[in-house]
Formats: C-alpha cells, structure tokens, sequence
C-alpha cells in the first residue's frame, strides 16, 4: 500500500458507490449490482478497474452518453445461441443480462452463448465469468474496447486490448478465475500509475508516435502494447472477431473511447458463454480432479525458494480476504475525487478510514 492511499472499509465503499449510482438514475437493484461489481474488483486487488473508474461512469450517465435505465431485448435466437440489443446500457448491466441468460440456456440445453451489442465498458470480464461459476458452471465472458493497441512497430492503433476470462468450479476456497486483456498491462494500470505519481516500464506502452516511454500519461494518450507481441496481438483479434463482427456490432474504429469520448456511446460489444459441466461429469469428480490439478501446480518447483507456484484466481482470493480485514486502499486523490463527486449529487461521505 502506498503511504498516501486511505483505507476504507469494503461494506462501507459498496453503500457509498450504491447510493453514488442511484443518483445517476439506476435503478436500486442495478445501482446495487454495479457498485458490487466495482467494489468486488477492488477486494480482488485489481485497483486499475475497480472504484477508479467510477467518476467517468457517473459523468457518462449523467450526460446520457450512456443510459441507466436501458431495455435490453433479444434481437435473434437460435435454440443456445441469442444476441441482445444492449440500448446503450451500462456494460456491467447488458454483461449481467447476457450472462444471466447464457445460464439460463446452459440450464436447458447445457451450453448457453449470448452476444450483446451497443453497450459499453464493462469493468472486468471476471465479474461474468464468476457469475456462472456461482451456479456450478465453467464461464467464458469477453468484450472488444476501443482501439489502444499498436502492432509491435506501428505508429497507430489497430486493435483493443480486448479482455477475456475463463472462470472453472474447484469447490475449493475459490475458483479458478483468468481474468486477462492482450495488452502487456491495462489501460487501468496507466491510470493507476499517474495518480500515484510512478514511471512505468517501457515495454507497457508508447507515445502518440508508436515510441516506447515510461511516463503513464503519454503511454494513455498513446497506445498500449501487446503481451507476447504478434501472440497477443492475435488473440485480440479473435476476441475482436467474437464480440464486436458476430454480435453484429461495430468494431476495429467504428467503437468510441469513454475517456476520449465521454459524452457518446461507445458501442461495445460483449460475448458471454456458460457451460453445464455437471452433464459430463458429477460436480463431486471435477472437484477431485480439480483438487489434483491445483496441488500439482503447487508442487511445481521453482528456482526461488521464496516465491510460489500460484493458480489463477488465487491472488485474488487472498487480497479479498486481506483487505475484507484491513480495508481497500484508495489513493488520496482519488478518495478526494469520490468526495467531491458525492457533494456534487448530494451524497453523505459514509467511507470509514480503518
């Protein structure tokens, strides 16, 4: 924790943001959802797309850049497979609605699959994915996001970091969550930088020019760079292909930025999918086979005795524990930030320092 984030405690945080969203027009049950979803990604330890994000999310729905209360249909079907028109909806919203109804249809037909267009920035992928692992099953949630990624070498950006994340039951202490874009780090992670003051490596981001730097405000009024150069790049284009071209969407430079354009719909597109694996395989067997497969990545050896052989989702679950415990930090400006935002809608600041 960096001496000037303040801590405040995760119940205390979540009303807050609730009560923050409520002002915008949500309605109580989706302010709620929100604000868990935001708050949850903190306790996580994943800063760069929890809370932080809040102020731009406030002022796109109070500028109806995106819209609060939105009618999210079904604009085909085809038994497993739907497409949802997402109206412009908050994307936390339209990714609930679409992974509620991939669960629905996994339920059914044990695979469920639902696109979503025009909709917008949805936080982390592994809010969805998580949900169907709530319900015994494998989850598989993407979104494509506006272009912030420059092929190794070019001058301009071709493609979105594109995030994705698989979620599988271990019926253990937590899931197995992979929660990753295609960048070498997030667009959050630049956010996160700046308002702490840092440099950030090199091999993170570039300049307008496509030029390696190390400061985060060029690197965010930049581009990002892929992890794994052309692998990554690669993968982002497949995600692309999944979301923003099969949903019927826009994509590629057809999306807009929430931060570059607040004040417009930034028309994403987003795939969920869910997976009834109790129809091949009893829940108590995949828990042993589970079981297996994590005490073998545990027991891998590594050449520093002081470091561990983690699984994905495990950090997590840690930081989550940790900070229910001791508090979320917020860096001060930030917290200053939320503050001020609540003065402005007429909110009370109920945030506890621990």
């Amino acid at each position: 924790m960096d001496k000037k984030d303040i801590l405040v405690n995760h119940n205390d945080l979540q009303h807050f943001v609730t009560t923050l969203l409520e002002k915008t027009g949500l309605s109580p049950e989706d302010a709620a959802f929100f604000a868990q979803s935001l708050v949850d990604i903190n306790l996580w330890g994943i800063d760069s797309h929890g809370v932080l994000r809040l102020p731009i999310y406030i002022k796109r729905l109070r500028t109806d850049a995106c819209n609060p209360r939105p009618n999210i249909k079904t604009v085909k079907s085809a038994i497993t497979l739907e497409v949802f028109d997402g109206d412009n909806g908050p994307g936390q919203i339209v990714g609930r609605a679409a992974m509620e109804r991939a669960i629905e249809l996994a339920k059914t037909y044990n695979v469920g699959i639902v696109e979503a267009f025009h909709s917008n920035h949805f936080g982390a992928a592994a809010t969805y994915s998580r949900m169907a692992v709530a319900k015994g099953m494998l989850g598989v949630a993407m979104t494509n996001v506006v272009q912030n990624m420059v092929a190794p070498g070019g001058s301009k950006s071709i493609i979105g970091n594109n995030p994705f994340s698989v979620a599988v039951p271990t019926y253990g202490d937590f899931p197995f969550v992979l929660d990753i874009s295609f960048s070498a780090v997030s667009g959050g992670k630049l956010l996160l930088a700046s308002k702490k003051g840092e440099k950030i490596p090199r091999d993170w981001g570039t300049d307008k020019f496509g030029r390696p730097t190390d400061d985060p405000d060029e690197a965010f009024n930049g581009f990002l760079l892929p992890v794994g150069a052309y692998k990554g790049l690669g993968l982002a284009y497949v995600v692309e292909i999944l979301t923003g071209v099969l949903s019927g969407g826009v994509f590629l430079d057809a999306m807009k930025g929430m931060y570059k354009y607040p004040d417009d719909p930034s028309l994403t597109s987003h795939m969920m999918m869910a997976v009834n694996i109790s129809a091949i395989m009893d829940p108590g067997e995949l828990g042993n086979r589970m079981t297996e497969f994590t005490q073998k990545i545990h027991t891998s050896p590594m050449w520093d005795n002081q470091q561990e052989m983690l699984i994905p989702g495990e950090l997590e679950y840690r930081s989550m524990q940790a900070r229910k415990a001791n508090g979320i930090p917020l860096p001060q400006n930030l917290y200053e930030e939320l503050v001020s935002l609540a003065t402005e809608l007429g909110v009370p600041v109920t945030l506890s320092k621990m």
